[in-house]
């Protein structure tokens, strides 16, 4: 029995985490949950799988939840602290780690450092942090398993081959929901437009993210640690079927894909099932005959700038994918609440990044520090009210 402790637990990949886990009661139990302002949604799951833990981000909603489950006997914590104990619970096997953005950083490096198995669907905690997760984990022995379903790709690709015969690794991505509309409409777009994702359903964020193909870029610098792998190692096609999750290229000239239906059920199952697999046998099979054709195409730079602001990130070194990131939180949401256009969105990242002067990283400090100052860069050229004082670059 396998126990596991869900940061994240009501955003979509929680949730599905949760539906594989009532599936196989047999090989999976809850033990700690971590949700953020989703009371209702928390409330339910606790019923379900009764942990001994759980955390909210604020203490007014960790207080209504007491009240509510009167009759739960865990613990209701909330904030950082919450989250930290979530990530560290001792009775925890691994930690899947699914909050958006910078805030799952610091818990996902406390389980690596409590030497949990991480299975890591927050991709920013990786971007932001990826030289210093990674040698966490390998100082202690921590195994990493990729939830993103194209690292999960690649890694399921990469079982048995030898990692020095590998020439290259192609990420696959839809190309969003404006894959083939005119560069120069993009500035009209609405919310609503870019939050249509033609293959996948996610949150809104990485939603946005996806249409501006920054989230493709954030795979290619998760990937760079994730395989240990220069930035030149790693390319990205655009593949609008979403069948083909990623390839692996090697020295032979052998390519191998794993194909598969567009549902984080399937690396979801596999990352809590290492090195098993699951029966899933509620979803579809994949049907290539009725997909009929599989194409791709190189993606264009020039319509989507964020791409090559993240092998820039990369190849800048540092603090440099940190602050990319942070500037992109922030304009993200800037966009979701229309005060900026789609194209602004790049054109606020490049400003924040090409105004950074890159630092080493020698612990989290570092990477908080950065994280800050950018956020109070993009807040500043968007004339937002700062929530801190930020530090200098």
């Amino acid at each position: 029995m396998k126990k596991l402790a869900i940061l994240g637990s009501t955003g979509s990949i929680g949730a599905t985490t949760l539906s594989i886990v009532e599936r196989f009661p047999d090989r999976f139990c809850v033990v700690a949950l971590a949700a953020g302002k989703n009371l209702a949604k928390l409330k339910e799951q606790v019923r379900r799988f009764q942990p001994e833990v759980v955390s909210l981000t604020r203490e007014a909603d960790a207080r209504t939840l007491r009240a509510q489950l009167p009759g739960f006997h865990g613990e209701i914590l909330c904030g950082a602290e919450g989250l930290l104990t979530v990530a560290t619970h001792p009775a925890a096997d691994l930690v899947m780690s699914a909050l958006v953005g910078a805030a799952g950083l610091a818990p996902t490096l406390a389980a690596i450092r409590a030497g949990k198995t991480i299975a890591l669907a927050n991709k920013e905690a990786l971007v932001i942090s990826g030289e210093l997760m990674t040698r966490e984990a390998k100082q202690r022995g921590v195994r990493i398993l990729p939830v993103d379903s194209e690292h999960n790709a690649i890694f399921q690709v990469l079982q048995g081959q030898q990692r020095e015969r590998v020439k290259r690794i192609i990420l696959t991505a839809s190309g969003g929901p404006f894959l083939r509309r005119p560069v120069e409409e993009l500035a009209t777009v609405s919310v609503e437009e870019a939050l249509q994702h033609p293959t996948w359903k996610m949150g809104s964020k990485i939603t946005i993210d996806s249409a501006t193909l920054i989230n493709k870029g954030f795979e290619v610098i998760e990937a760079r640690w994730l395989f240990d792998l220069p930035s030149e190692q790693v390319s990205v096609l655009i593949h609008p079927q979403s069948i083909v999750h990623s390839m692996v290229e090697y020295v032979d000239g052998s390519v191998l894909a794993q194909l598969g239906i567009p549902d984080m059920a399937i690396p979801i199952s596999y990352s809590l099932a290492y090195p098993d697999r699951l029966p899933l046998t509620h979803l579809p099979a994949l049907d290539l005959a009725a997909a009929a054709q599989l194409t791709f195409l190189e993606p264009d730079f020039v319509k989507f700038p964020c791409l090559g602001l993240a092998y820039a990130a990369l190849e800048r070194g540092g603090t440099c994918s940190a602050v990319l990131n942070a500037a992109n939180e922030v304009s993200v949401e800037s966009f979701l609440a229309s005060q900026i256009r789609f194209p602004d969105i790049a054109a606020l990242n490049r400003r924040v990044l090409d105004a950074h002067l890159p630092r080493p990283i020698t612990d989290l400090d570092d990477l908080l520090e950065a994280d800050r100052w950018a956020r109070a860069q993009a807040r500043a050229a968007l004339g937002l009210a700062q929530p801190r004082a930020a530090a200098s670059a």
